[in-house]
């Protein structure tokens, strides 16, 4: 058994293949469930980053910089919840199930149904927070949180161009990645939590744009009363941001799977480099905990 605190590059690599197969093999309902859960999770830290930032207007005035970094320190809450529960985040899975495909480790209609059967429980979770536990709790309805909601949705919908969306969504779901990949090697929950905090502090303090993260910021802007329709968020922020996030986690998971993962065999024995972890970690979801 590997007694060392954290698993080598290899060793994650093969670890997120057999995390894609884990997830091919989970009944749909069971996949819809964590995705809404992991809605509702990222939802929380999305609403957090918004208290803060909604509720220092003075200080935003006379110091921006400090509030958005102030706001990202809070928002990996929910990635971290999401990240320890298990659940199903769809920005990983744009990273793992292309893994996955590569190595043949799946067949390739899975990945299409995954990604369609989390990505509406991610936005059902993540609407049902914005509107039972925001909007209709109201908690940020007074000023001058409710006006931050309003123009938080415009900035991340309606004043970017399309290419700028996009290319923020590169850079997000790079950072996304990386942060789950980096949990996946750690083998305690605080390096688990520590390893997930500062990608995404990160991203979020340098306004990059993360699809399912949007799903509970735009949306709660528009109850509120955004100048934004449904169609002009789906148009310009949804599509945008989602194709951006997945060529972001292909720039994670397809290198990793020419760097590490040449010898990987799906239906037998994996590389000399990756193997050795793997008797410690077959039962074992994305976080790390074991689950069987």
């Amino acid at each position: 058994m590997d007694s060392s605190s954290t698993l080598k590059p290899g060793q994650v690599a093969a670890v997120m293949v057999d995390h894609a197969v884990q997830k091919h093999n989970s009944p749909y309902h069971v996949v819809f469930l964590k995705a809404f859960l992991a809605g509702v999770m990222l939802s929380f830290g999305g609403l957090l980053d918004e208290v803060i930032s909604g509720g220092a207007a003075g200080l935003t005035a006379s110091n921006p910089g400090i509030v958005k970094v102030l706001g990202g320190f809070v928002f990996p809450v929910g990635l971290v919840m999401i990240v320890l529960n298990g659940y199903e985040l769809l920005t990983s899975n744009m990273m793992v199930f292309p893994m996955a495909l590569v190595k043949r480790a799946i067949p390739w209609w899975s990945l299409p149904v995954n990604w369609l059967i989390v990505t509406f429980g991610n936005l059902v979770g993540s609407l049902f927070f914005g509107a039972i536990l925001v909007k209709y709790s109201g908690i940020i309805s007074v000023a001058p949180y409710n006006a931050y909601v309003v123009s938080f949705a415009l900035k991340k919908a309606s004043e970017p161009e399309w290419h700028e969306i996009f290319l923020r969504g590169i850079a997000c779901n790079w950072l996304v990645c990386i942060a789950v990949w980096q949990a996946a090697g750690a083998r305690d929950t605080i390096s688990k939590i520590f390893a997930i905090w500062i990608p995404i502090w990160i991203f979020v303090s340098c306004g990059y744009d993360h699809v399912v993260a949007n799903m509970f910021s735009v949306p709660l802007g528009i109850m509120f009363g955004a100048d934004l329709t449904v169609a002009e968020y789906i148009r310009k922020s949804l599509i945008a941001a989602y194709l951006g996030n997945i060529i972001g986690a292909l720039f994670v998971g397809m290198p990793a799977v020419y760097i590490y993962l040449k010898d990987y065999d799906a239906g037998g024995m994996r590389n000399a480099e990756s193997g050795s972890a793997l008797n410690d970690l077959e039962a074992m979801d994305v976080d790390g905990t074991k689950t069987k």
